[in-house]
C-alpha cells in the first residue's frame, strides 16, 4: 500500500515558518498538500496567517504537540485520511508545521511507531528553520532550538537579506558552522541565495534517525520510554517539556488601534522584558486602514515591520496578540497595552513599574531554585 508522505517543519519561535509555508502554497506543483497547523497558545491565529489556495487542505490543532504526546497529530491524520476515502479532498503529502517550541521527539515517534498512524503515511524529512538574526542566541538559551537542529535532514537559514555590513556576515558564517557541528548529517540551505529550491526540501526521501547521531536515537528512546511508562496525556506528563516558565497569553481589542501607539507600547515591553520576550505575533485591526488588516512580528528583541494583507482571511477583525514568554506575567503586559493604545502615560508607568516588579520577584525564584 502507497503511504503519504509527511514533512515536519519546524524551527524556533520567530524563524518564519509561516512565512516559509506561505511560499510553499504558492506553487501550483504543490496544489495537493495538505497542511496540520499546530498552534501553543489559547487563540487560534497561525491558521490565519497562512493563505492555502483551493487545493490545499488546513487543519488547525490548539495546544503543542509534543505536549499531547502526538495524540493530536494522530487524530489530524486520521481525520485527513477519513475525508479523502470518503472523496472529499485529494492531497498527495501532508506538511505540519510545529510550534516554535515543539520538541520533535514525540512527533517522530508517533510517526514512525504508531501502527493507527503508518497504515497510511509515512515520515519523509524534517524541515528545521533557523533565523539567523536570533539563531545562535536560541540555540544558547533553549534547548528545543539545538533539538529541533539536530532532528533535521534539511536546514534552511532565513532572514540571511538582513545581513550587509561584514559584522553581520561573519555573524552568518558562525551560525553556519555552529549549525555544521550541532548536525554535520543535514543538508545546509540558505532561503534566500540565488538558486534556492523549496520544492526539493519536501520531496519525499528516506528520513533515518539513525543517521542523524546517538543525540536523536537517545532521545526517542527516552520518549518512547517515557510513554511506555503510562504518562499519555498533557495532564498526566510528570514534568513540563518547555519548562515551568514558559507561558502564553494573549490580547484581543475590539477597537481600531493606532500604529504609532502599537509602537509605543511594543517599543516600552521590548526594553523592559528583554530575552524574555520570546514571541509575539498578531492581526491588527488598523484604525487608518481598517479593511487591511496589519500582521505583527516580535522576536526576542527584534520588531519587525507591521507588514498589510490585502483583506481579512475571515470574519474576526478584532486584534488578536499572542504572546509566549519566559515567565513575564500577563496582566501588567495587558494594563502596558491599553494604557499605551488609550494614551495614559500615568497608566503605562504603573505598569511598568508592575511588570519590572514581577520580573525581578521571578529571577529571584529562578535563583533559589537552582541554588537550592
Amino acid at each position: 500500500m502507497n503511504r503519504t508522505p509527511v514533512f515536519v517543519l519546524t524551527g524556533f519561535l520567530g524563524a518564519g515558518k509561516s512565512t516559509l509555508l506561505n511560499r510553499l502554497l504558492t506553487d501550483p506543483s504543490f496544489a495537493g498538500t495538505a497542511v496540520v497547523i499546530n498552534e501553543f497558545g489559547d487563540v487560534a491565529l497561525d491558521h490565519d496567517l497562512v493563505h492555502a489556495g483551493r487545493a490545499q487542505v488546513v487543519r488547525t490543532t490548539t495546544g503543542c504537540l509534543c505536549c499531547t504526546d502526538g495524540s493530536d497529530l494522530g487524530t489530524s491524520l486520521r481525520e485527513l485520511s477519513a475525508l479523502a476515502g470518503a472523496g472529499g479532498l485529494s492531497f498527495s503529502r501532508v506538511v505540519i508545521e510545529t510550534t516554535g517550541l515543539a520538541d520533535p521527539a514525540p512527533l517522530v515517534n508517533q510517526l514512525m511507531r504508531d501502527p493507527l498512524v503508518a497504515q497510511g503515511f509515512e515520515l519523509a524529512g524534517i524541515v528545521a528553520l533557523v533565523d539567523v538574526v536570533t539563531g545562535a542566541l536560541s540555540i544558547e538559551n533553549h534547548f528545543e532550538a539545538a533539538k529541533q537542529i539536530a532532528f533535521a535532514d534539511r536546514i534552511v537559514m532565513t532572514r540571511t537579506d538582513l545581513a550587509r555590513d561584514p559584522a553581520s556576515l561573519r555573524d552568518i558564517d558562525d551560525l553556519r558552522a555552529q549549525l555544521a557541528a550541532l548536525n554535520p548529517a543535514a543538508r545546509l540551505a540558505d532561503a534566500n541565495r540565488p538558486g534556492f529550491d523549496l520544492s526539493a526540501l519536501f520531496r519525499p526521501r528516506a528520513y533515518a534517525p539513525a543517521s542523524l547521531g546517538d543525540d536523536v536515537t537517545g532521545w526517542l528512546a527516552l520518549d518512547e520510554a517515557i510513554r511506555g511508562e503510562g504518562h499519555e496525556t498533557r495532564e498526566a506528563l510528570p514534568f513540563s517539556r518547555h519548562g515551568g516558565r514558559i507561558r502564553t497569553f494573549s490580547i484581543v481589542r475590539e477597537r481600531p488601534v493606532g500604529r504609532e501607539a502599537l509602537r509605543r507600547f511594543l517599543d516600552l515591553l521590548a526594553l523592559s522584558a528583554g530575552p524574555r520576550l520570546l514571541r509575539v505575533k498578531g492581526l491588527v485591526h488598523d484604525r487608518d486602514e481598517p479593511d487591511r488588516p496589519r500582521v505583527l512580528h516580535v522576536v526576542q528583541h527584534a520588531i519587525f515591520p507591521l507588514t498589510a494583507l490585502e483583506a481579512w482571511p475571515g470574519a474576526d477583525h478584532r486584534t488578536r496578540l499572542v504572546f509566549i514568554t519566559d515567565g513575564i506575567d500577563p496582566e501588567p503586559v495587558r494594563q502596558l497595552f491599553e494604557a499605551a493604545l488609550d494614551g495614559r502615560p500615568a497608566g503605562q508607568g504603573r505598569a511598568l513599574e508592575t511588570l519590572a516588579r514581577t520580573l525581578r520577584s521571578g529571577a529571584a525564584r529562578l535563583a533559589r531554585a537552582l541554588t537550592g
